[in-house]
């Protein structure tokens, strides 16, 4: 099982994209799992949404959902809440949980910042490669075909 950190931005859509690709050649099931808080201030700040009046939680599940989908067809999706003001390690904790349920043999996530010498405590990726119970494949760049497709400004719901 890969299980990949997923919250619809490029380098999740990446890290899902590669997922797929190296559970193509191995016969290993992907899981895209989306911690989504019941939080509108979070949500505008992870572009999901473009202001709080907009938010909904469903309707972004429902998009994370359709846009994994899409980037990964074989895919299965999976959605949990951490509620309002989530600490990033209520999120990397949801995560980690998911991985070890699951038996996860490799978590991929996207991230510009995870693996640094200096993680930065607010790093959900960082954190989620700090674990040793799996190993951790960390995406640093969408390839063009990600970034063309899944541009981050399409992502807000009408």
């Amino acid at each position: 099982m890969y299980l990949v950190a997923y919250d619809g931005s490029q380098l999740a859509n990446a890290a899902l994209s590669r997922a797929e690709t190296f559970a193509t050649q191995t016969g290993q099931e992907v899981l895209a799992v989306a911690v989504v808080p019941d939080d509108a201030a979070y949500a505008v700040e992870a572009g999901w949404v473009p202001k709080k009046e907009s938010f909904d939680r469903n309707a972004v599940v429902s998009e994370l959902h359709r846009t994994a989908v899409k980037v990964a067809p074989s895919a299965s999706f999976r959605s949990l809440s951490t509620g309002r003001n989530p600490a990033p390690g209520n999120i990397v904790a949801k995560l980690k949980d998911v991985a070890h349920e699951e038996k996860a043999s490799i978590v991929f996530v996207g991230s510009e910042n995870a693996g640094r010498v200096v993680v930065p405590l607010v790093s959900i990726g960082g954190n989620v490669a700090s674990d040793d119970d799996f190993d951790v494949h960390i995406i640093r760049h969408a390839p063009p075909h990600i970034r063309n497709r899944y541009p981050k400004s399409e992502f807000y719901l009408s």
